[in-house]
């Protein structure tokens, strides 16, 4: 009866594991890969990039989810003046560049200024007015 009992929670534990996998894969898939640019569908691109906001994140990490609308919205409403661009720290892919800029807890949020040099950096949850200000420190407008 025990054994039951011990075989029936590590099968639980197993399903869930796979189930997470799974959603891991499934998102991955749909998100093509590990660095995601993210850019608006109906503006060109142009060479005027003031501001590289980098996100280091990863799907499925709540956090991280809920930056996923502020990114969007700042690419699209700073088309041309800043270049947002999101890493899945909890990929192979994703993982040098955890170490590259030294992250500790996700989200991280960093911005380099256009000869790429970091002038600020967050972690966790950013809201996005406060996501503005930081752009607005180099000419962000």
């Amino acid at each position: 009866m025990k054994n039951k009992k011990v075989y029936s929670v590590l099968l639980i534990v197993l399903i869930a594991f796979v189930g997470l996998g799974l959603k891991t894969i499934l998102n991955q898939n749909v998100t093509g890969s590990t660095q995601e640019v993210i850019l608006p569908e109906d503006k060109p691109i142009t060479n005027n990039i003031k501001v590289t906001f980098v996100e280091l994140g990863s799907v499925g990490c709540i956090p991280c989810d809920k930056m996923q609308p502020i990114l969007k919205e700042i690419a699209r409403e700073y088309q041309g003046q800043v270049e947002v661009v999101f890493y899945d720290v909890k990929t192979p892919a994703g993982k040098p560049y955890a170490e590259e800029f030294q992250v500790r807890a996700i989200p991280t949020q960093v911005f380099l200024d256009k000869e790429g040099k970091e002038y600020f950096r967050h972690l966790g949850f950013f809201p996005k007015e406060e996501v503005v200000n930081v752009l607005q420190q180099q000419g962000v407008r």
